[in-house]
């Protein structure tokens, strides 16, 4: 008698085809209970955060006051309040359903199609696009939108402003991996110093104050860094922090010399070699023979801005290939590590925090010579946010997605105004202006889930050995703090 035919039935296995069949109608059972118990779950916490966003959102939402005869009407809404609990709970048990409880979450599937499908050369195709795109862009507006050419075109500066501001800070967070969340600091210190030159010193234009704007919001840049040498993380945040609140209070205290609350105002424009945009025989469109427009002046202005975001990304690209490009990177890795390789990582730091300063404070001299009046309240906490969240959701050190995500976040907010579909859901009285946080808030949460690495999840190592490719960003360290 053979072996197999002398062991027990009960300690046979089965094997191949039988086995797996097996093992299927053994997992039937507890797949079915896991699946069932996961939706009373998922119900059960979407109804949990539905009830928190009614009660939260039921004196912002429900309730409103008006100015009537003898004192404040209050009046509810309580349709918009039940529109948004049901938004809430759809929203929570569909991410329950489809990401958080299962096995195979949609976010995965989607990131793993989106990667699959890669076209060579798709991000320099993308970028140069985008960069003639750009280069072009007052003149769509005023070929294609007259009517409305001053709005965008005041919007694309504002864009390009911010893009400015991200590249600026891409350098501290995205490179070399310093979680700053003072940064609105140097744009104030930019401003003001361009401000306070201009306004006093007659013979002190644009393009004089422009140079020295950039070089004492470096020196401020080298005076945040020395206090924060040996601080990483969540200590770092802090102090870079109490950094810009300290800038701000002090702005807004020094009314001697700042103008305290009232801001400074009166501050000159840029002149093209001399000339003033003015209507006259002594303007621009007079020398250059063209019928005057007060269009000019804002088309000026864009490029200036323009100019000086693509100046910001042409020195970052090249600091990057540098030795102190590849240090900042090797300080974002592994900040021991790197100075077991003998890089001085106070000098580091110090240059990218000055480097990074400098162009946030050319962005603060554009911002002042482009409003003509500038105050404290430009320069809150909230801005540093914004700019670190244009930088955080476009992708720690890509430069690509800091125009994407500055583009959709910036002017995403700005085009609700012209949003009018909404208050027919809403009613009348809907104005989507009013929630443009929360709207920001929930387009954040979103991409996180979705791109926890940025809209842009690939990186382009600085130093290759043989082939030159692309990693995933999930390869790269993120730094300290995050």
């Amino acid at each position: 008698m053979s072996d197999a035919a002398s062991q027990p039935t009960a300690t046979t296995r089965p094997e191949g085809a039988q086995a797996k069949q097996e093992e299927r109608r053994s997992a039937q059972p507890g797949t079915a209970r896991r699946q069932s118990g996961g939706i009373v779950a998922s119900v059960k916490d979407a109804f949990l955060a539905a009830i928190l966003a009614g009660v939260l959102g039921f004196f912002f939402l429900g309730l409103t006051t008006n100015i009537a005869p003898g004192g404040l009407a209050i009046t509810t809404r309580w349709g918009l309040l039940f529109t948004a609990v049901a938004i809430v709970f759809a929203g929570r048990l569909l991410l329950n359903l489809f990401v958080f409880q299962t096995d195979r979450p949609i976010t995965g599937l989607i990131s793993r199609g989106a990667s699959s499908v890669q076209i060579p050369g798709l991000g320099k195709a993308l970028g140069y696009a985008l960069f003639g795109f750009a280069l072009v862009l007052p003149f769509f507006f005023t070929t294609f939108f007259p009517g409305q050419q001053r709005q965008f075109i005041d919007l694309a500066i504002l864009i390009m402003t911010y893009i400015m501001l991200g590249w600026g800070l891409n350098i501290v967070v995205g490179l070399a991996g310093l979680l700053d969340l003072g940064y609105v600091a140097f744009y104030a210190v930019g401003a003001y110093s361009f401000a306070l030159l201009a306004t006093n010193f007659e013979f002190i234009g644009f393009w004089t104050a422009l140079p020295l704007a950039g070089l004492l919001a470096a020196f401020w840049g080298v005076i945040l860094g020395f206090p924060v040498l040996r601080l990483r993380g969540d200590y770092l945040a802090i102090v870079t922090l109490a950094f810009g609140e300290i800038i701000r209070v002090v702005l807004l205290n020094w009314y001697d010399f700042t103008g305290g609350p009232n801001g400074i105002s009166g501050i000159p424009k840029p002149t093209f070699f001399g000339m003033e945009f003015t209507r006259g025989d002594d303007g621009v469109a007079a020398f250059l023979g063209i019928e005057f427009s007060t269009i000019h002046r804002f088309i000026y202005l864009y490029y200036i801005i323009f100019i000086l975001a693509i100046v910001t990304n042409i020195v970052t690209m090249r600091l990057r290939r540098l030795p102190i490009g590849r240090a900042w990177e090797a300080l974002r890795e592994d900040e021991i590590a790197c100075r077991s390789l003998g890089i001085n990582t106070t000098n580091t730091k110090l240059t990218a925090f000055a480097i990074g300063a400098m162009f946030g404070g050319f962005a603060g001299s554009f911002f002042a010579t482009r409003q003509g009046f500038i105050s404290p309240e430009s320069f809150t906490f909230l801005e540093s946010a914004i700019i670190l969240a244009i930088v955080v959701l476009g992708g720690l050190g890509s430069q690509i997605g800091v125009v994407i995500s500055a583009t959709v976040m910036i002017g995403g907010i700005e085009m609700l105004r012209n949003i009018g579909f909404l208050s027919q859901i809403f009613g009348p009285g809907f104005d989507p202006v009013q929630y443009r946080m929360l709207i920001f808030g929930l387009a954040m949460v979103l991409i996180m889930v979705w791109k926890p690495r940025g809209l842009v999840s690939t990186r382009e190592p600085t130093a290759v050995l043989k082939e030159k490719k692309k990693i995933s960003a999930d390869m790269v360290a993120q730094g300290e703090g995050h």
